[in-house]
């Protein structure tokens, strides 16, 4: 089988398991499979196939660990976008010197700490979710800005 033929098929292969998994990295290389195609069908040697795939690879693979980086950065502010500005409401207090509340939120109870220390609001009061450290709601009484 031809060199640019294998290639082909590796960079097709790589490109429909990107599509199961969304990360982009299988993409990049699937883009640098396609790269080492286009080096053999230019005749070059099997090392020079194999730099040229590697080298798309990994700046690809550079590029979109960046892309990552950038979108994970722009998110600690607001770790859960869906969710912010909703309402809850304050059902009572789990730790009330640690400012940790129990809230009803989609037909559950959260775990809710309280975003500003100068707010002392009672059960059944209505609080807005401004962020999500992991399973606990941060929340404040005020709708927050968007």
């Amino acid at each position: 089988m031809e060199h640019w033929l294998v290639w082909t098929v590796a960079g097709f292969a790589l490109v429909i398991a990107e599509l199961v998994t969304g990360t982009f990295y299988l993409l990049v290389i699937g883009v640098g499979a396609f790269a080492g195609a286009i080096a053999a069908w230019l005749g070059a040697n099997l090392l020079l196939q194999s730099a040229v795939g590697g080298v798309v690879a990994i700046g690809g693979a550079y590029v979109v660990h960046l892309w990552h980086s950038r979108q994970r950065a722009g998110d600690k502010q607001h770790d859960n976008l869906l969710d912010r500005g909703q309402p809850v409401v304050l059902e009572g207090w789990a730790n009330e010197t640690a400012r940790i509340a129990r809230v009803h939120y989609r037909g559950t109870t959260w775990d809710a700490r309280l975003a500003r220390p100068d707010e002392h609001p009672s059960p059944g009061t209505t609080l807005y979710i401004e962020a999500q450290e992991g399973n606990t709601l941060v929340v404040a009484a005020a709708p927050p800005v968007r």
